[in-house]
């Protein structure tokens, strides 16, 4: 007994587990691991100097025994002088609503009710009774799983609530935080202390229930194991040690990756396509996970078939492809760029002199015509070819161009696209192509395809703004006077 009490107080030391003259909600089911949690607890308040209020939560799937574990709890709490609150919930009901297994329906209301009753007694720290084989059927879960990194560390002797990603709060759990001070005692060890403490636990049949997937790992995997590693469960809980080190390390790299080439808004995360690709592939596939828990911060699990996905397609695709990911949310790749959002995102527009879609207004030349709510403006002015032949052909800029002055006669307006629309872009051999097309080729973002502004003359596509000049006004030996088109930026 001693010895476990002594391993409860270094666990607690160690990791700093309880706050001085606080309140500590203690989670209580009546079984041994929860008795024992109380049992030491009670004993060790007086040094610590923190206020105990038990939290009893009965599930309602087993009828009266259900409500005689309650009734167990409230008698073993008012013989000990504590508090306690004792709630039922309908956890097949919550199950059926929300499409969840009984065991993660169950595991999200008993969180639930364990946060709210703290925030209620304003308590920022709740304890469990995880223990050590808890610990090692948690890694093992894991490994059959599917995990990374994250997973096998399995539970930490403190960690947020705000971890768990509880889609059933109403409020924020931030400041909450979780506790587990029997981590490193063995469910051995603890049956031992109920026993010379007397403490005659309740027991819940149904913990020998092998469909429920733990059970089956305790009952049948774990004794197979240990038929060939009699220390398989300290293994397991070394192997979450060595993982908790390993993760702390990659996620303050993760930290300093994102910090380098994500965006985020509320609604998606983008990327700098080169600094995201010149990250290790380790920090690539965390940084991809990061924006799916950020924006789906509910999520426990991410499928790793979904998260290799995405790194390949923004690692080896082309602009406009796609990966689906968890819960509706899409990696599209851009030019530059990759955004993480909901599958009907369009996306950031890129900061480009774009137009409403629809929009048609004259262009008068010479002149500066401004776009409609917009900081960006088309400066137009005419020369003759003697003054410009060397910026023509120098000319590097997307936005600025030169055509045959006398070749756009017609007057000028400025759109967006219509269907239908074709060009003949300069360097294509007088071959005509659709406007759409173009686009495309020239890896023009998909939000902003309908924005983009055509330079229209008479009836035909002079300059598709931003991509291409049209063939047949393209500058030439024989012009004479060049026409000068220059997006610019108004200052106030």
């Amino acid at each position: 007994m001693s010895d476990l009490l002594k391993t409860v107080r270094n666990t607690i030391d160690r990791h700093d587990l309880l706050p001085s003259g606080g309140n500590v909600v203690v989670g209580v089911s009546g079984g041994p691991d929860s008795l024992c949690l109380l049992h030491v607890l009670r004993a060790l308040a007086p040094e610590y100097g923190v206020t105990l209020h038990v939290a009893h939560l009965n599930h309602q799937l087993r009828g009266r025994d259900a409500d005689e574990d309650a009734a167990f709890v409230q008698r073993l709490v008012a013989e000990w002088g504590l508090r306690c609150t004792v709630a039922a919930r309908d956890v097949t009901a919550y199950a059926e609503r929300e499409r969840l297994a009984i065991e993660e329906a169950a595991r999200q209301m008993r969180y639930g009710f364990l946060a709210e009753v703290a925030q209620q007694i304003g308590s920022e720290t709740i304890a469990v009774a995880h223990h050590a084989d808890d610990q090692a059927e948690s890694v093992l879960m894991h490994v059959i799983r599917g995990s990374g990194i994250a997973g096998l560390r399995g539970m930490r002797p403190k960690s947020e609530m705000g971890d768990l990603r509880l889609a059933n709060l109403q409020s924020p759990i931030s400041t909450l935080r979780l506790i587990r001070p029997l981590l490193y005692i063995s469910r051995a060890d603890i049956d031992a202390y109920c026993a010379a403490n007397s403490l005659n636990p309740r027991f819940d049949v149904s913990n020998l229930d092998q469909t429920y997937f733990r059970n089956w790992l305790r009952h049948t995997v774990l004794p197979l194991l240990a038929e060939h590693n009699p220390g398989v469960r300290d293994v397991l809980c070394r192997t979450a040690e060595v993982a908790t080190a390993d993760y702390d390390l990659l996620r303050a790299d993760m930290e300093h990756a994102w910090a380098q080439v994500a965006r985020v808004s509320p609604a998606a995360i983008t990327f700098d396509l080169a600094g995201w690709r010149a990250l290790p592939l380790a920090l690539k596939r965390a940084t991809v996970r990061q924006a799916i828990h950020q924006l789906r911060q509910h999520l426990r699990n991410i499928n790793f078939v979904h998260v290799e996905r995405a790194v390949d397609v923004a690692e080896h695709g082309t602009t406009g492809d796609r990966a689906t990911l968890a819960d509706g949310l899409m990696l599209t790749l851009a030019y530059d760029s990759f955004t993480v959002a909901d599958e009907s995102h369009e996306g950031l527009l890129p900061d480009w002199p774009l137009l409403e879609p629809g929009t048609q207004m004259t262009v008068s030349v010479p002149g500066i015509c401004a776009l409609p709510d917009s900081d960006w403006a088309l400066e137009t002015r005419v020369s003759t070819i003697e003054e410009t032949t060397l910026v023509v052909t120098a000319n590097l800029d997307p936005w600025t161009a030169y055509l045959d002055a006398d070749l756009c006669s017609d007057p000028l307006t400025l759109r967006t696209r219509w269907p239908g629309d074709r060009i003949v872009p300069q360097g294509m051999s007088g071959h005509t192509m659709k406007v759409n097309e173009l686009m495309i080729n020239t890896k023009t973002p998909r939000v902003a395809r309908d924005r983009m502004p055509l330079l229209v003359c008479g009836e035909r596509i002079v300059w598709a703004c931003g991509l291409r000049i049209d063939e047949h006004v393209r500058v030439t030996p024989a012009t004479r006077c060049v026409l000068h088109l220059h997006f610019v930026r108004l200052t106030s």
